[in-house]
């Protein structure tokens, strides 16, 4: 398979992902060969990794220069697990309910304490109704048309403490600390 590169588009990249190929780029027409690991879906840039004896080693072929790209090759299994193992997908379960929950919760103490309005909207929260903040409720998880709110809002999550777990307010008695009658304060260690 031979195609023009700057004119393809994403379904023919997909074909010739984790292929061995012959890139033909620039004025000179270099030929680069090697697994395709992946396609830069802005620039059309093309990373090849090399296999060998000290590991993998990755060239990457800007987009602009690449004239054509030629499949020589199909993976077998060990090759194909290889390049597989270069880039893992990213993690998409992302954490449970309940930590998201105590996350957003956490946070909107925060704001509050902060003398920031905001209130819960199912699982998101909103402030002062033009900022809206989603899971995982972190300063990137933020969106609004106003700038100047959405700066401060992301200043202050980036500086929020780490969360407390919940706790009960009220201390078990193993835990308070023993007052001698009489005494303004603990009982000191040996007595």
């Amino acid at each position: 398979m031979q195609c023009s590169w700057l004119h393809s588009g994403p379904q023919l990249w997909l074909q010739c992902v984790h292929r061995q190929v012959k890139v033909t780029a620039g004025k000179l027409r270099e030929e680069h060969r090697g697994w395709l690991l992946t396609v830069d879906p802005v620039s059309h840039s093309v990373a090849l990794v090399s296999f060998g004896e000290d590991g993998a080693s990755v060239r990457v072929v800007l987009g602009h220069a690449v004239e054509h790209v030629e499949v020589l090759q199909e993976p077998d299994p060990d090759t194909e697990e290889r390049l597989r193992s270069l880039l893992p997908p990213p993690e998409t379960g992302g954490p449970d309910p309940d930590e998201r929950r105590r996350r957003r919760s956490g946070v909107r103490r925060w704001l509050q304490q902060n003398r920031v309005p905001v209130e819960e909207d199912g699982n998101e929260l909103r402030v002062a109704r033009v900022l809206t903040i989603r899971a995982p409720y972190r300063p990137d998880d933020c969106s609004s048309a106003n700038q100047i709110i959405l700066d401060r809002v992301q200043r202050l999550l980036r500086v929020q403490p780490d969360p407390v777990p919940d706790s009960d307010p009220v201390l078990e008695i193993s835990q308070a600390p023993e007052i001698a009658p009489g005494l303004d304060g603990p009982i000191p260690p040996g007595h």
